[in-house]
């Protein structure tokens, strides 16, 4: 009875909202339908693991009142089938190509899949993968390492953000482990090498929360340039200080930008409307926007600048890169704004050059340790020094950004795994095709990127008289990355001789 309604539910539902499925994604705007959608999606989803893989009625999913409608029972390419198998395999590569050592881990998988989201990302991807099948577990902090390390060996998913820490130890604790979507801009987090030869995806955000991180320096240049913390702190003392000794307009002045990437050149545009002067400096060629100037040292920019702000990623080379050297380079009375990572500047030396009033004041978002969760002491060499605002890794904290990066990488984890499409993956190369042949299976296959490797997959394909509808690779400096629409009946065989092949990592079907 259950079954015979949820059909009926969901075909009503398709009926009226969607008309049309050319690629099986859907925009609508009708709350009402939204909300009596929901019901019934609850009727379907108690029956999921029973039913849900043998119906072929199509049945639709939203992700609130404004983002998309994805249809997938009816369109494969976001379908996994019950044929979906991955081997289980690992492949530590040399990158240095010196040595290669392929490892067999024990273990298919089959679906549903397993996610587990941590540090609260936003619940719109926890949706978008239950409309995809998965059975997602959601924790809203992260997890301590031997937690993760217990609760990883099942997972074939796994979203964070920036706390928790995806290492060797980790990876080789999820044999199962499929994608990691980064709720964030950076990937530091995650061993990102070691991820590539396994097999598994990194996908991030490197859009969605430039605006909210570009207006939080934005306010912090205004507040520090008139003192704004200062004043509220003595006001909330009951101290009256009205005074304008030490406090500035910003128009007027130069505002120095140090990586002029997303954020970077989101803040010389802001800055610019203000009346400021932008000037930047990038290891990139970089076209400037607006009338911001490029300088070519790092060290001009800091001698030039009234306002320095970071924006870089952490890598060997940006870590330490604003020391006490860096900082005496600055201007007297001007100001040092850090968005990016927390290791990118001396916190030391720029204590000290604030309590000998060298500069005038900062304001510092990240820090080289910051806690595991909100009930944990930070403690920091800033504290209590006067005109400095301290923030706990806010920049990208705010409801449209985490929206939008819940959807942005949500949907690339769901695509990725029923259509095998890469867009958004750091460390794979990019592919993205249209939808699988209804009469045909998709096969995805990691190998290393070895001279034959690709070779010896059609050897395999031939000996079994398996007709390709497609093929295409994508290869990176570390893995060949490949999709093949085959007969479904050879799919299964061929894909467990891939498997067995020298420099395969991992294979999938998909329908």
């Amino acid at each position: 009875m259950g079954i015979a309604l949820c059909v009926i539910a969901v075909c009503a539902a398709d009926k009226g909202l969607v008309d049309c499925r050319a690629r099986g994604d859907v925009l609508f705007r009708n709350p009402v339908a939204i909300h009596s959608f929901a019901s019934w999606r609850l009727l379907a989803q108690s029956i999921f693991e029973l039913w849900v893989y043998k119906v072929s009625a199509p049945l639709s999913c939203c992700t609130r009142n404004y983002i998309d409608c994805i249809s997938y029972l009816d369109n494969k390419e976001y379908f996994p089938s019950d044929l979906h198998f991955a081997s289980a395999l690992a492949c530590r590569i040399s990158f240095a190509g010196v040595h290669k050592k392929i490892t067999t881990m024990p273990s298919l998988i089959d679906p549903p899949y397993h996610a587990l989201l941590l540090e609260g990302v936003n619940p719109i991807a926890k949706e978008l993968l239950e409309s995809k099948g998965c059975i997602v577990e959601y924790i809203p902090n992260a997890l301590p390492r031997d937690t993760l390390l217990e609760k990883i060996r099942d997972v074939h998913f796994l979203g964070i953000r920036s706390k928790t820490q995806v290492t060797q130890a980790i990876l080789d604790a999820a044999p199962k482990l499929l994608g990691i979507g980064c709720f964030c801009i950076g990937t530091n987090q995650v061993d990102l090498d070691y991820a590539t030869t396994r097999g598994v995806a990194v996908f991030n955000s490197p859009f969605a929360n430039t605006r909210s991180v570009a207006e939080l320096v934005i306010g912090e240049i205004i507040s520090l340039s008139r003192k704004m913390t200062q004043r509220s702190e003595e006001v909330h003392r009951g101290v009256w200080n009205k005074t304008h000794v030490g406090c500035y307009e910003v128009r007027g002045k130069t505002v120095g930008i140090v990586g002029y990437g997303h954020i970077g050149s989101q803040v010389g545009v802001l800055a610019e409307a203000l009346g400021m002067n932008v000037v930047f400096y990038d290891v990139l060629p970089t076209l400037a926007i607006g009338n911001a100037t490029k300088f070519t040292h790092i060290n001009d920019l800091l001698t030039f600048s009234d306002f320095v702000t970071i924006h870089v990623p952490e890598t060997d080379v940006t870590k330490g890169m604003i020391g006490e050297e860096q900082i005496r380079l600055m201007k007297k009375g001007s100001y040092l704004i850090n968005a990016s990572r927390g290791t990118v500047v001396d916190l030391e030396a720029l204590a000290k050059a604030l309590r000998e009033g060298h500069l005038a004041g900062a304001a510092i978002d990240v820090y080289p340790e910051e806690p595991g969760s909100n009930k944990e002491l930070h403690r920091t060499p800033l504290q209590g020094i006067s005109n400095v605002i301290l923030t706990p890794h806010v920049g990208g904290s705010t409801c449209e950004a985490q929206e939008a990066i819940g959807v942005e990488v949500g949907t690339a984890l769901a695509k990725f795994v029923t259509s095998g499409i890469t867009a958004g993956a750091v460390n794979f190369p990019e592919l993205v095709r249209p939808p699988v042949d209804r009469s045909k299976f998709r096969l995805t296959n990691v190998h290393a990127n070895v001279p034959g490797a690709l070779n010896e997959i059609n050897k395999v394909a031939v000996d079994l008289g398996c007709n390709m509808g497609m093929q295409f690779l994508s290869t990176s400096k570390a893995i060949g990355y490949l999709i093949m629409d085959v007969d479904k009946d050879v799919a299964v065989e061929l894909r467990k001789r891939i498997s067995a092949l020298k420099y395969s990592i991992r294979t999938l079907i998909i329908r």
